[in-house]
């Protein structure tokens, strides 16, 4: 998983609450097993619509999605973030995510924050001329002259900062369970004799 500590760029001011996970990535998706190509079809409902807010130019290439509350309730599909991810988007900013949702983003390296009705409502007017800096390490939100502090779960930003999923997590306690696996080789040997 790639570290995630400051991402900068462009956000899409698309504010819409109660986000299921079927309007972010429809039903008739869930069948592949790749990552890749699923973000030309994210928000396939809303993109159908002209002059929707995801294909408008001057949101061409914006890696940060600002969205309202009760983002990504729903189903509990991985797609959802998969395909969010492939559109370039590296972090979703809104009131509240659901439970579900944000578990799959921290475990595919999407980060979410959340900061109050207010300052989300802030940033959505903000985001058509001025670009949104998220920094996890200080825990901040900014743009032009915004600036909010955030909440996040201190395993998770150890996670997303260091770039480790479940697997990478493990493996950086190498030495600890090499250790542990020599120690109990001594203290119980006929727990590791060969069947």
């Amino acid at each position: 998983m790639r570290q995630v500590r400051t991402i900068r760029g462009r956000a899409i001011p698309f504010g819409l609450e109660n986000v299921d996970t079927d309007v972010i990535l429809p039903g008739p998706y869930l069948k592949t097993i790749t990552r890749k190509g699923l973000g030309r079809v994210a928000f396939e409902s809303i993109r159908a619509r002209p002059g929707n807010i995801f294909d408008e130019p001057a949101n061409a290439g914006a890696n940060i999605l600002i969205a309202g509350d009760n983002f990504g309730c729903g189903s509990s599909r991985e797609h959802a973030v998969w395909a969010i991810m492939d559109m370039g988007i590296e972090a979703v900013i809104a009131p509240s995510f659901s439970d579900i949702f944000s578990g799959n983003a921290f475990k595919n390296g999407l980060l979410t924050v959340t900061l109050s009705q207010p300052a989300v409502d802030a940033l959505l007017g903000a985001a058509p001329a001025e670009p949104v800096a998220i920094d996890l390490e200080a825990q901040r939100v900014t743009a032009f002259a915004l600036d909010y502090p955030f909440a996040f779960d201190a395993f998770r930003k150890h996670c997303l900062v260091n770039g480790l999923d479940e697997i990478g997590l493990t493996l950086s306690q190498d030495a600890a369970i090499a250790a542990y696996e020599e120690r109990d080789a001594r203290e119980r040997p006929w727990m590791n004799k060969a069947s």
